[in-house]
């Protein structure tokens, strides 16, 4: 289970208290989305919390802060997902090392193909920061064995040929998606785009190996932004596609 959260949102401390509760609550890796202006794989959802998160004044080196305060209290994996401009603005080298200080383990560039991947590949081999590729519905046999080849820790599947979003149904081609995948390459599969309930969840595990869950907590966050005890709150939402997920390995 891979909750995903924009840093900094709704603020910094609150964000914080939010990502130890998913740690606590069964989060298997952390996605930290790095706040940026014209993020063209993500939806509603994902496009304010980041409009947000940016009106506050959240900058890289609070992605950083945040990465930094969050491991020293988990060894949970924490990747950041991010849009190539910001890498490359602030400069390859020095933001894969300083991530890597800061205790991430991997990266997760939408608008990064493979082909063009290889400087940022590098760096990140120098400083054990693996680059995690994203798979679309339309990738041919050829493709998927080249992003299982590339990719890092795993293989992200994009459900849908759009952007992220909470949606009532999961496509009904995702299975025969996820084995067509599986036929091409040995990488773990992690489904992501669209994940939006505890029985969706459920759906997309029972052929995948991992999902991503992102608009869905980010939803619930705006909705409950106003009470004291959201983080609580957060926790006891991911817990039940904690007990989702944990029903479908018992039964595999």
């Amino acid at each position: 289970m891979i909750p995903y959260v924009t840093a900094g949102f709704p603020d910094d401390g609150t964000c914080f208290s939010i990502l130890r509760e998913m740690a606590q609550a069964g989060a298997d890796l952390i996605e930290i989305g790095i706040p940026f202006s014209d993020p063209i794989a993500d939806g509603a959802v994902i496009q304010q919390t980041s409009q947000w998160a940016l009106e506050r004044g959240v900058r890289l080196k609070d992605v950083f802060a945040l990465a930094g305060r969050l491991s020293e209290h988990t060894r949970i994996p924490i990747v950041l997902m991010g849009y190539y401009n910001s890498l490359l603005q602030y400069g390859l080298d020095k933001f894969v090392h300083r991530a890597s200080l800061d205790g991430v383990r991997g990266l997760i560039v939408p608008d990064l193909p493979p082909e063009e991947a290889e400087d940022l590949r590098a760096v990140g081999e120098k400083h054990s920061v693996g680059l995690v590729h994203l798979c679309a519905p339309t990738s041919s046999p050829e493709r998927i064995r080249l992003l299982g080849e590339k990719t890092s820790g795993f293989l992200y599947l994009v459900s849908v040929t759009g952007v992220t979003g909470i949606r009532e149904r999961l496509p009904q081609e995702l299975p025969e998606f996820i084995r067509r995948v599986r036929k091409n390459t040995s990488s773990p599969i992690c489904v992501g785009f669209g994940i939006s309930s505890p029985k969706q969840a459920q759906e997309a595990a029972s052929a995948a190996d991992g999902v991503i869950i992102g608009s869905a907590f980010l939803r619930f966050i705006l909705e409950h932004s106003r009470e004291k005890d959201l983080p609580q709150r957060v926790g006891t939402f991911l817990g039940g596609f904690r007990q989702a997920l944990d029903e479908i390995r018992v039964l595999q």
